[in-house]
């Protein structure tokens, strides 16, 4: 009890320990009965052997694809599960998964197995359950579940600033999700979208970073700058806990937002970044910034210019610079863009990745002027014409 246990490659403290009467019952009273879900039915898998002993159950079971939308009853469960059962037993059992199904579709889990299931002569004992729950069915069933607690994994503690943060996730339209996977980490995240955070979180581990990944988690919705610098101030106290030899680095990414105004999000997260200064310096933090979405130039703008009086290395990006390419720059598998951060070109025009700067020769606004941006901006053109004259022709 509350001593560091080591459970595959997992380390963390058993805390919680589930007692129970002991069950007298003979071993081949004993069964396996597991649901689970997947995109296009529920399987329900049954072996008339259950207990620790029962070994590779996926290719021992018999299963049964029951598929989205439809149902079963105990006369299918019967006829599909229970050959191996003794007949004297068939019925009751058939029973049972029926009656387990259908709790299991009204209450929505996504996974429930039983092992063993004990079955006398005239009793059905449920000796150990594990289950899942789908958690965005909260609105659904809570009424039927009660206060449902999600526990962390085995191996990772709760920590406060996660809980912080759900509660101004369930206080507010936008969506912000924080979970902590390695506090030492040097590598921690802060994106924009969920999407991205998946985008960003993947390329990380692609690039060897999966042991330093600090963080996973995400600000959408079009939150407000208060709730941006709330969750920005959260992130940066948590990378400033404790220092790594090799300093740490910050990735404030995201895609080309929809609605959000990226202005209105960056001046939360400037703030937050002011006021954490002297230790982003002491912790040796790098940031490197890449989006893109409404008002997204001023806000590199702003970016790029508290990056000036900082003190740290702090690098923009917009949409001509790939997600997956400041990735490798942050974690140095690619040479950082000397260029897209120094110059104007990182907060080019919103429509076209490579922006554009002759307003009298374009349909699309213009912010900069780059040697970059003139082939693309003759494709565009080219292009744009080729349309005009593609449907006037029709």
């Amino acid at each position: 009890m509350n001593k560091d246990q080591k459970i595959g490659q997992a380390v963390g403290k058993l805390r919680n320990f589930i007692i129970e009467p002991f069950v007298p019952h003979k071993q081949n009273e004993e069964a396996y009965v597991c649901i689970y879900s997947h995109r296009h039915a529920d399987t329900i898998l049954f072996y008339h052997e259950g207990g620790v002993d029962i070994g590779d159950v996926d290719s021992k079971a018999v299963k049964l694809d029951i598929p989205v939308g439809e149902s079963t009853d105990a006369a299918t469960i019967e006829k599909a599960l229970l050959g191996q059962v003794a007949p004297k037993k068939r019925a009751t059992i058939a029973k049972f998964i029926n009656a387990l199904y259908k709790l299991y579709v009204d209450l929505y889990f996504t996974y429930l197995e039983i092992n063993p299931l004990v079955v006398t002569d005239s009793e059905i004992y449920v000796l150990d359950l594990a289950a899942k729950l789908d958690s965005t069915a909260d609105f659904l069933c809570k009424p039927l579940w009660g206060e449902i607690d999600y526990p962390p994994p085995f191996g990772r503690d709760a920590y406060p600033e996660e809980a912080y943060i759900s509660d101004l996730d369930s206080k507010s339209g936008a969506s912000l999700k924080l979970t902590i996977l390695n506090k030492k980490g040097r590598i921690w995240t802060m994106v924009a979208g969920g999407g991205a955070s998946v985008i960003y979180s993947d390329t990380i581990c692609d690039y060897g970073g999966a042991s330093e990944l600090a963080n996973y988690g995400e600000y959408s919705g079009a939150p407000s700058e208060q709730q941006t610098y709330e969750y920005a101030k959260t992130i940066l106290s948590l990378m400033t806990q404790e220092k790594h030899p090799e300093g740490k680095v910050l990735i404030i990414g995201g895609g080309i937002a929809n609605f959000t105004n990226v202005a209105s999000t960056f001046r939360g997260i400037i703030t937050a970044l002011q006021e954490f200064q002297q230790r982003l310096i002491d912790h040796k933090i790098s940031i490197f910034v890449r989006r893109a979405g409404p008002n997204y130039q001023e806000g590199l703008r702003r970016m790029r210019e508290v990056g000036q009086s900082l003190g740290i290395p702090l690098y923009v990006f917009g949409p001509e610079t790939h997600m997956t390419t400041i990735v490798g720059m942050a974690l140095g598998k690619k040479p950082i863009s000397q260029e897209s951060h120094t110059t104007e070109f990182a907060t080019a025009n919103f429509l076209l990745p490579g922006g554009q700067t002759d307003e009298s020769k374009s349909p699309f606004s213009s912010v900069t002027e780059n040697h970059h941006v003139a082939p693309r901006r003759a494709a565009v053109r080219n292009t744009y014409l080729f349309l005009i004259l593609f449907f006037s022709s029709k």
